[in-house]
């Protein structure tokens, strides 16, 4: 069994830079279609599926709004 993960993106702190998008070498992320109260569009988990708990959005994000969780039970 392939290695899994769960990303969870915090809106409102995400200003949109799209860093963690470019890093993900599945594409779970993309941009968002609403804007977060600043009025900004921030990144969502458009893929969860796809997610292999890598960590590279996790590392590129400045403002250190993703958490990313490696689901049970997956092997590394």
């Amino acid at each position: 069994m392939a290695r899994r993960g769960k990303v969870v993106i915090d809106r409102e702190l995400c200003k949109g830079c799209f860093l963690c998008i470019r890093a993900c070498p599945v594409k779970v992320l993309e941009e968002d279609t609403e804007p977060n109260s600043t009025g900004t569009y921030p990144t969502k988990a458009a893929h969860p599926e796809k997610c292999i708990a890598c960590g590279s959005c996790f590392e590129v994000c400045p403002d250190v709004c993703i958490e990313l969780f490696e689901l049970e039970g997956a092997e590394a």
